[in-house]
């Protein structure tokens, strides 16, 4: 229960401390009962004047002043508001009119207006707080310097210092769609509204969870788009980013993923035939037994990949390009490449087990330390390839590397 401290006039007096009740009328009949002489006409004041009737602006231990009749009341009012006037601070108040209390602050060039009780109630302890609270016409932080109108100059940033107006106003923290919430955050650690913090926080969280630039597409964008794309269309994915995508098993041929992110991507059994990864980063994706008919895979990153089972040969004829691709410690084993250009391609520590390699082009390809145990090689091109390490057991056709070991 809040308790307030009740005086005959301003002088303070011979007070009563009063608690205060669930109405108006019940804290009227509780001080007139200390009182004594008071009438039924009692009239209650704070401390800057103005008449309260309703207990809900009363706050715990706030000082206030009672008057009997309507020509004390004046007075009273009167006197009050003379001695508001002294300890108020860029007010200039004319005889006969109540005190509202009401600063200005000139932040980095703007004006803004509020009233003392804004500054004050939800942040006590902040900055604005102290240089503006009165205790016993002392105050608790030496306020600013003023402008020419009386403003009290604070060098900082108004965009970032409107937001924190409004929160000491009404408790909730509502940012325009151009400020940086991280930027308001800094105004609020600066002038100390610790309870603005977490809300912020939360913003900036968001903030960065909706940045479409680093979010990485799903798989269900990826349905979308093909669902809606015409089967004549070329439906392209060059530059996206979708790393970590689940992928399997989708049918994505003739989709153009030039410099595209599909880093980690789960790519088994997808269907990547007549496909453009030109440049694409693939590293340490998995695309076990995808079909890659024909794929054009040109300086491709594919290190560290699965491909494991995967078919590369097209009935047809024509011929996957994965020339200057980087499949150094990839996982190739099983895979059917036969016709593949792999052309001055990474290889190092690659596993090509038991793959179909008839008539690849493996010219100047860096084949050092890679498994080609059980391959078959038959009419492969290893023009200057580099073997060093390379293992050969168990090949299916004979294999003349006199010219081949750089």
């Amino acid at each position: 229960m809040k308790r307030v401290y009740v005086y005959r006039n301003k002088a303070q007096e011979n007070g009563k401390v009063v608690a205060v009740e669930n109405s108006i009328e019940a804290l009227k009949l509780e001080i007139s009962k200390q009182f004594a002489g008071c009438s039924e006409n009692l009239r209650l004041y704070s401390s800057n004047g103005c008449e309260i009737d309703d207990v809900r602006v009363i706050r715990d231990e706030d000082k206030l002043y009672l008057s009997t009749d309507d020509e004390a009341a004046a007075r009273s009012c009167d006197s009050t508001v003379n001695s508001a006037g002294e300890s108020s601070i860029g007010d200039t108040v004319k005889e006969g009119t109540p005190v509202s209390d009401w600063i200005t602050l000139n932040v980095g060039g703007k004006h803004f207006t509020t009233s003392r009780a804004t500054l004050l109630a939800k942040e006590p302890l902040s900055m604005l707080a102290r240089m503006f609270a009165n205790d016993n016409n002392v105050y608790l932080m030496t306020p600013s310097a003023t402008d020419s109108a009386g403003a009290y100059l604070i060098d900082r940033s108004p965009e970032y210092f409107e937001p924190i107006l409004n929160y000491l106003r009404h408790g909730d923290v509502i940012l325009d769609k151009n400020v940086n919430p991280k930027g308001v955050m800094e105004e609020a650690v600066f002038y100390g509204i610790d309870s603005m913090i977490p809300q912020l926080k939360l913003l900036i969280e968001e903030s960065r969870s909706s940045c479409g630039i680093n979010q990485a597409l799903t798989r269900m964008d990826v349905v979308r788009s093909i669902i809606k794309t015409q089967p004549t269309w070329e439906l392209r994915f060059q530059g996206v980013n979708l790393s970590g995508a689940d992928l399997n098993r989708l049918d994505l041929r003739y989709i153009n993923f030039k410099y595209a992110c599909l880093s980690r991507c789960n790519l088994t059994g997808a269907n990547l035939s007549h496909c453009c990864l030109e440049r694409a980063d693939l590293s340490h994706a998995n695309l076990e037994g995808a079909q890659l008919l024909g794929v054009k895979a040109l300086c491709a990153n594919m290190e560290g990949a699965n491909l494991k089972g995967c078919n590369m040969e097209d009935p047809v004829g024509s011929r996957a390009v994965m020339e200057g691709v980087n499949l150094k410690g990839a996982n190739l084993e099983g895979s059917n490449m036969a016709g593949v250009n792999l052309r001055v391609a990474t290889l190092k520590n690659a596993n090509l087990q038991n793959c179909d390699l008839r008539a690849a082009v493996l010219a100047g390809a860096d084949l050092e330390c890679c498994d080609l145990s059980g391959s078959d090689l038959h009419e492969a091109n290893l023009r200057g390839a580099n073997l060093k390490d390379a293992a050969f057991e168990l090949m299916l056709t004979p294999l003349h590397m006199s010219q081949t070991i750089r």
